[in-house]
């Protein structure tokens, strides 16, 4: 369950950053600015806090090259889609959902895999501690 949820505030995050709706912080904060700048940048500090925290646990626990071979799994599973014939990709807002979707794995699975790790291999992973 905590690694869904994990996934979940992923998804979450970069919605709330960017979707095809109108509900979304960059165009709200484009449309917006001029009248709420303070709100507007006190949102964009609390989605960059999000961001540090996500993309800084990703990249010490998988990496860059985990991101990539995790962004490719998905792609692949997307291209196998496709050929199938059960995804079309003529409609943006459905690619950019699926963007979204795709991203959101990689970063929770980021956040998540320290704790997948241990209990697979029972193994917990350590912060380099400067004594």
């Amino acid at each position: 369950m905590g690694i869904f949820l994990r996934w979940m505030f992923a998804f979450g995050l970069l919605a709330l950053t960017y979707n095809p709706t109108e509900i979304n912080y960059v165009r709200w904060a484009y449309w917006n600015y001029q009248t709420h700048l303070s709100v507007a940048v006190f949102m964009g500090l609390l989605l960059t806090i999000g961001y540090i925290i996500y993309l800084r646990a990703t990249l010490r626990s998988i990496g860059p090259f985990g991101m990539a071979l995790v962004l490719s799994v998905i792609a692949s599973l997307l291209w196998v889609l496709f050929d199938f014939g059960l995804l079309h990709l003529d409609n943006t807002t459905v690619n950019v959902w699926l963007g979204i979707f795709a991203l959101s794995v990689v970063l929770g699975i980021g956040l998540s895999w320290s704790h997948v790790r241990r209990h697979l291999a029972g193994q917990s992973d350590v912060d380099d501690v400067d004594e």
